[in-house]
């Protein structure tokens, strides 16, 4: 089982934090807690070191009675610097609550608190979890802080959205539920623990997911039958990999990866928007949207009534962008990209190959959505990796192990390109 070091600061939402460690002894997890001065107004040092059967540290100027060690481990011979063994012996560490005044610090490298100078010094997987209320979330300023940890590896657990602190408040804010808290620790442990041919830390993951919906009128669209299992999938996995991952979401119903951002869509046109804005900021692109190839050419703005005396006989389609192409055409050299292929029957890898070239991708997964054991909407899939240099067939199995496995690509693709004399 994993060691984790706890960093608490100052919130009302500090009472979920009691909740995580129960959860993280329960699966026998050993935690330390670190808590900010300010933190101790909502939730006390007592409660912590119940539950934790350690002490609890407040300042870096503090005597450690555990020098350092967690619970179950021999103790150290020699008396070390509190923060800087505590990270040492850490499996990961997670700010949870995370303040936006704590979140400005270790953003900028301040380290005038225990929390975090042990933060700064810091060589395990960092968690990050916001909690306040919703203006000072969406300030400019902490949005600027939360992408510049994003860039620097960190994993940040996005706030959920409902009631505030404040009576009758309302919005984004609220911190992530210790469940999903303790799993995104768990995920950046495991992470961690991969071969470094197989890690993705500090690499930005852009991922697409679901299928796109081009309005006919105000009640009906065209659309496809993608669930967005595989998009969560690929994102769960390079989160897993220690990647900083952002999904852009067409219509997906399903609960999203633990420490990953998702920007929801809903037509080709919001999609390719989303892409342009965070496609120059990745390294990695993974397009497993299913992205309609055409939408109705003349939507009505109102429910077009089926006794209308205009009601029309036929629905006029034009086509989408190409919204991949468009990409791979702006992309940097240092950039992997990877598109999908849902095909029906036979010519699928020959299209396929046909695909890799004309998009100028670096590999592409196909499928054969003709069999209904496979590809939409289900829990499995068997794929074959396309890629230059050659074709891998990945057997029947778990979105999530199939996920593992074009991951497994991508990193060799890009130390392919590390390899490679400029």
């Amino acid at each position: 089982m994993a060691r984790l070091l706890l960093g608490v600061s100052g919130g009302i939402a500090a009472y979920k934090a009691l909740e995580l460690v129960r959860l993280a002894t329960k699966a026998g997890h050993s935690v330390r807690v670190i808590q900010t001065p300010t933190s101790e107004l909502f939730v006390g040092v007592a409660s912590f070191e119940g539950i934790t059967g350690a002490p609890v540290l407040r300042s870096e100027f503090a005597r450690d009675p555990l020098r350092g060690a967690f619970p179950g481990d021999p103790l150290p011979a020699h008396e070390p610097i509190s923060h800087l063994q505590l990270v040492a012996n850490a499996d990961a560490f997670l700010v949870a609550p995370a303040s936006a005044n704590t979140i400005a610090k270790l953003a900028h490298g301040h380290a005038d608190n225990l929390l975090t100078s042990a933060a700064l010094a810091a060589r395990c997987p960092l968690v990050v979890a916001p909690a306040m209320n919703d203006a000072m979330y969406e300030h400019a300023a902490t949005q600027a802080n939360l992408a510049l940890l994003r860039e620097r590896g960190a994993r940040i657990v996005d706030p959920g959205v409902g009631p505030l602190a404040s009576k009758g408040e309302h919005g984004i804010g609220r911190l992530a539920e210790p469940a999903e808290l303790l799993a995104a620790c768990e995920a950046a442990i495991a992470g961690a623990s991969l071969p470094p041919t197989a890690s993705l830390a500090g690499v930005r993951v852009l991922v697409t997911g679901g299928g796109t919906r081009e309005p006919i009128d105000s009640v009906r669209y065209v659309g496809n039958r993608s669930s967005g299992r595989m998009g969560y999938a690929l994102a769960e996995q390079a989160a897993r990999r220690g990647a900083a991952v952002t999904v852009v979401a067409a219509n997906v119903s399903l609960p999203a990866p633990t420490g990953v951002r998702v920007v929801p869509v809903e037509t080709a046109a919001q999609l390719a928007d989303a892409c342009a804005e965070a496609f120059p900021r990745c390294d990695v692109l993974l397009m497993a949207a299913a992205v309609a190839d055409f939408r109705p050419a003349d939507p009505a703005d109102t429910k077009i009534k089926k006794t209308a005396a205009d009601a029309p006989d036929a629905l006029a389609l034009e086509p989408t962008p190409d919204v991949l192409s468009g990409l791979a055409g702006a992309r940097r050299p240092d950039q992997t990209i990877v598109g999908f292929a849902a095909e029906h029957g036979e010519g699928a890898l020959a299209y396929a190959r046909e695909k890799l070239a004309r998009k100028r991708l670096d590999a592409i997964v196909v499928n054969d959505i003709s069999r209904p054991d496979i590809g939409f909407d289900t829990v499995e899939n068997e794929v074959t990796i396309v890629t230059p240099a050659g074709e891998r067939p990945v057997a029947r199995a778990p979105k999530a192990e199939v996920a593992a496995a074009i991951l497994d690509a991508v990193a060799e693709l890009r130390a392919g390109r590390a390899s490679t004399p400029a």
